[in-house]
């Protein structure tokens, strides 16, 4: 004889199972997140604020006194974290006729979906590079990530040093181009800085390219074998979240970890609870969050289309 369910007992009993389903399907998926972005540990507010202070120029000869430097203020840079949430909804009689496991698609379902929210808001950053994208942060120099016309409040020249963007197509002749531009860049008083360009992020149409011109031994698209100069130094990001079929952009790993940043102000859950008049169990997942980056000089954009 078959021991009847106590009230509210066949939610409890789909709980842990919904619980292992989302999570697993959670972490299973694939996360680009980790790849793009530092975590850094959240401020417990609703916003989290980057202040950017300005470089400093040489040393001078010491010459019996200590020449004091001043920096000029660089720019702000203020993050809100935004909620997102969904859910799934089971009937009773779902949970007691259920034989080919059909409820199991339920969390799994909501789990690849909130891991689809993700990657396209982290995607954001590379997909709304030339323009000023303002849905998770503002930055106070209001110039989109890849720009030609990138400001200083130092008052130094901006004519050397300050352009991240191309619009040619991705090639190797392009991709040595990029790296020039890129060792080129200038800090917000003129200064120098040491970038190294390690990374090329592509969507998944151009990969092909990106493999030939960085795999080669001999140079690519050419007769002449002389040795690929690209060989090995790059790495490749390839991300099915990038929108563009055309646009690549060149980074330099180091100092994205210091420039581009995802806060998890509430990681993604999972909650249930049971409405015990129409026998329906309800699962809900909620996250929290918001991304931001703080300075340009991470990357060259080649904005193509």
């Amino acid at each position: 004889m078959a021991v009847p369910h106590s009230s509210g007992a066949f939610g409890d009993l789909l709980d842990p199972r919904f619980q292992k389903i989302f999570h697993e399907q959670f972490t299973e998926l694939n996360d680009m997140l980790p790849e793009l972005f530092t975590f850094p540990p959240g401020n417990g507010r609703d916003t989290m604020k980057w202040s950017d202070v300005g470089a400093y120029g040489d040393w001078s000869q010491f010459s019996g006194s200590v020449s004091y430097q001043s920096a000029a203020q660089g720019y702000d840079t203020t993050a809100t974290h935004l909620e997102f949430a969904s859910g799934v909804q089971v009937e009773r009689k779902l949970f007691d006729d259920d034989q080919y496991h059909i409820m199991d698609q339920r969390p799994s379902g909501l789990a690849t979906a909130a891991q689809r929210t993700r990657q396209t808001h982290g995607a954001r950053i590379l997909n709304n590079a030339a323009s000023v994208d303002t849905f998770f942060y503002n930055n106070s120099e209001a110039v989109a990530l890849v720009s030609n016309s990138h400001t200083t409040n130092s008052g130094a020249s901006t004519g050397t040093g300050f352009d991240n963007l191309v619009t040619t197509a991705l090639s190797a002749t392009a991709l040595s181009a990029a790296r020039i531009q890129m060792v080129n860049f200038r800090d917000d008083v003129g200064n120098r800085i040491a970038v190294v360009p390690d990374e090329i992020w592509i969507p998944n149409d151009l990969f092909e390219k990106a493999f030939e011109i960085v795999s080669s031994v001999g140079k690519v698209d050419t007769a002449n074998n002389n040795r690929n100069v690209h060989e090995g130094a790059y790495t490749i990001k390839e991300w099915n979240y990038l929108s563009d079929t055309n646009n690549w952009f060149l980074c330099d790993s180091a100092m994205r970890k210091q420039m581009v940043f995802w806060v998890e102000r509430v990681p993604v859950e999972f909650a249930f609870a049971e409405d015990i008049d129409t026998l329906i169990a309800k699962w809900r997942g909620y996250m929290r969050y918001a991304n931001a980056q703080i300075n340009w000089r991470w990357i060259l954009g080649g904005i193509v289309s």
